[in-house]
């Protein structure tokens, strides 16, 4: 069995020595090979020579620089694909988790799981505010975990499964949930960072956070099935204004009064209701394409990997 351990790393030129003293203390007292990819994400602090310098002293140790800085999600997406392991984890350079706990979650997935998720333990800025998240979350997907954001190890059929879009990394476990894989659980202790700044601070975060949520949702809810959504708002629509019609009728034709008004709304409701047929059946032949696309993506992914 091979461990492959992707980090990013945006200005973390003076965590990177002491987080690879820990990974070589960590790969002396486990049974599985490992190796560190390193993905310098546009660093402007000499993250990269820093990284470089160190690659005579691990052997297992790689460095991949991206030019400008792209983000999580890519910097994950750039590890992952050049990964030699049968088994990924993510852990970021930071040093607030110790990797000295990776044999815990290895462990973990070993006893019979394809994702084990880190569950944060300890003091630390905007608990609450994660709280709330991942209880949205939970009750969203229906997740029995506790911590969607934080370290994970799983297997490399996971990635393999899934197209990553911009920091949709946080959502790996509801889309693994959705696609059939089995989540556990392991707690690791979150430190304070010992040097430089953390890159995901400020509120806009929150607020894009869950906008992503209700995009996810939807996604796994609607993108695979759209007439569900469009088919049932146009029923409504065409139900209700087939009853307003009726009522229109009683009121033109029994009490001899008539509402234009009503007319209107009855044509409004209807058409409506027609639009979003069509609507439907043009999502579904999207559909159809994704899904396409997805599968193509998905086979080039275990092509290169192997």
């Amino acid at each position: 069995m091979k461990l492959s351990v992707v980090v990013p790393a945006y200005n973390e030129r003076g965590n990177i020595p002491l987080f690879m003293e820990k990974v070589e203390s960590m790969r002396r007292g486990v049974d599985f090979e490992v190796e560190v990819i390193v993905v310098d994400d546009g660093s402007e602090d000499g993250t990269y020579e820093e990284v470089s310098s160190l690659l005579p002293k691990y052997p297992y140790l790689r460095i991949i620089r991206h030019s400008r800085n792209l983000g999580l999600t890519a910097a994950l997406d750039t590890g992952f694909s050049v990964a030699t392991g049968d088994i990924l984890a993510f852990y970021p350079a930071d040093l607030q988790y110790d990797p000295e706990e990776i044999p815990r979650l290895v462990e973990k997935l070993r006893s019979g799981y394809d994702i084990v998720a880190g569950w944060k333990q300890g003091k630390y800025e905007k608990a609450f505010v994660s709280w709330v998240y991942n209880r949205i979350a939970a009750r969203l997907f229906g997740l029995k975990i506790h911590d969607l954001n934080s370290v994970k190890v799983f297997k490399r059929e996971v990635y393999e499964r899934f197209v990553m879009r911009q920091d949709w990394h946080r959502y790996l476990i509801p889309l693994a949930v959705n696609a059939g894989f089995t989540v556990g659980e392991e707690k690791v202790t979150l430190y304070p960072r010992k040097y430089g700044k953390s890159k995901f601070k400020g509120p806009g975060r929150a607020i894009v956070g869950l906008l992503d949520l209700i995009s996810v949702k939807f996604m796994l809810s609607f993108v695979k099935k759209p007439m569900l959504l469009f088919g049932t708002a146009g029923l409504s629509l065409s139900l209700l204004a087939f009853v307003i019609g009726v009522i229109a009728l009683y009121f033109r034709f029994v009490l001899n009064k008539g509402y234009r008004p009503i007319a209107y709304l009855v044509i409004l409701l209807f058409l409506s209701g027609l639009l979003l047929f069509a609507i439907g059946f043009i999502a579904e032949l999207l559909a159809t394409v994704l899904h396409r696309i997805e599968s193509i993506d998905i086979h080039l992914k275990r092509k290169n990997s192997k």
